[in-house]
């Protein structure tokens, strides 16, 4: 969505000044999954105003430690192979240092220097070269889709291909390689593991399912994996697709990432450019998008996750309160039984006085108490204004 200053704000456009003061993600939560560069990913989230919860979904086998790795290693400097294809910097840069502390730094390197050596874009080209190596070919586009393309179109019959692998399989890519008849040596630099603590993620999901975040961020297939089979291992697995379905985000870093999740029927949003940066670009754009926007006697109100923003001014809100508010904007302007509102309230019980005060604290937390307008013996409702247009929502 692009705002321009000649744009008024409207039902689902946020005010000029609310992004500018507050950041256009204050007032949502969103969850992040990474292991690797969950800090960088956090701290892009709260500087646009966001609250964040960090659940690492996996946890990645140090290399020292990683003996697959090493037995890879051996077997690639015992049997030299064709073609290399280094799939990342970081992985590639990994798998050399960890050479280096097993003592076949130098005999990986001169194994190396005899292969042709292809590097997926221009990051991984630079770690090549930072090793004293060079590239037979780079793509342009940094895809595996045409490395892939290259290698068959080489002809790979007969041919051992070596792959530096990043944590997750690359869908499609080794079966097309072995179908064409090439040998094929996975080389798992970084493999990821469940966590060894699962209380975060625990938390996380919980929050999931109980609306708590607004949006998932995920940035590697194996952590979305990770995460559903969590969920599975703890019978709630259609609980959370119930979320993730209908009220929570999945914000993915690209197509890749996004299989486990779209393979259940859950549908993601993807930058363009598969990086953190345009990610949260992404989310900037998408959360301020699906925040209810209502114009109630006489102020701009747009409910957000933890958070509402009345005439531009950011509220925090508490749990229940803004249980109470979210059930009156599903209908904006009709009334909503005592009743009703009691079933919504979170561990509120039996007592519809527990409504009482629970709207007494959001009445104070929005700073404005004629938004809701209490309705003698039948209950509450938002006070609209009569040409705002909000109609009746299911």
């Amino acid at each position: 969505m692009h705002h321009t200053p000649t744009n008024p704000p409207g039902p689902n456009r946020p005010g000029p000044n609310a992004s500018a003061a507050h950041g256009p993600l204050a007032g949502f939560t969103v969850g992040v999954t990474a292991a690797r560069r969950a800090d960088e990913l956090g701290a892009l989230l709260k500087r646009r105003g966001a609250t964040v919860l960090h659940a690492p979904a996996l946890r990645i086998v140090p290399l020292a430690d990683d003996s697959e790795l090493l037995s890879a290693t051996k077997k690639l400097i015992d049997h030299a192979p064709d073609v290399v294809v280094a799939t990342t910097a970081i992985g590639f840069r990994g798998w050399i240092e960890a050479a280096d502390g097993w003592g076949y730094g130098e005999a990986l390197i001169h194994c190396l220097r005899g292969v042709e050596l292809l590097a997926r874009g221009p990051k991984v080209k630079g770690a090549v070269r930072a090793a004293g190596l060079t590239e037979e070919w780079s793509p342009s586009s940094e895809s595996m889709a045409e490395v892939l393309d290259r290698l068959l179109g080489e002809g790979v019959a007969g041919r051992r291909v070596a792959l530096q692998m990043h944590g997750e399989p690359l869908p499609g890519f080794v079966e097309a390689l072995r179908a064409g008849g090439a040998e094929v040596v996975m080389v798992p630099v970084y493999r990821w593991l469940p966590p060894e603590d699962l209380t975060p993620v625990d938390r996380l999901l919980d929050a999931t399912v109980g609306r708590g975040v607004d949006a998932l961020t995920f940035t590697s297939a194996p952590a979305a994996a990770s995460l559903l089979a969590r969920a599975e291992e703890r019978g709630m697995t259609a609980e959370l697709l119930g979320a993730l379905h209908h009220d929570v985000l999945s914000a993915c870093v690209g197509p890749v990432t996004a299989l486990p999740l779209q393979s259940l029927g859950v549908d993601t949003v993807q930058p363009e450019r598969f990086r953190l940066g345009p990610l949260v670009q992404l989310l900037c754009q998408e959360l301020p998008a699906r925040a209810r926007s209502l114009h109630i006697a006489g102020h701009r109100v747009e409910i957000r996750g933890h958070a509402v923003l009345v005439d531009d001014e950011l509220r925090a809100v508490p749990p229940a309160g803004m249980a109470l508010l979210t059930a009156l904007a599903r209908r904006p302007g009709w009334v909503v039984a005592r009743a009703e509102l009691l079933r919504v309230l979170p561990g509120a019980g039996r007592d519809e006085h527990a409504v009482e005060s629970a709207m007494a604290r959001l009445r104070t937390a929005l700073g404005a108490p004629k938004l809701i307008q209490t309705v003698v013996k039948r209950g509450y409702r938002l006070a609209i204004d009569p040409a705002s247009g909000s109609k009746y929502v299911g």
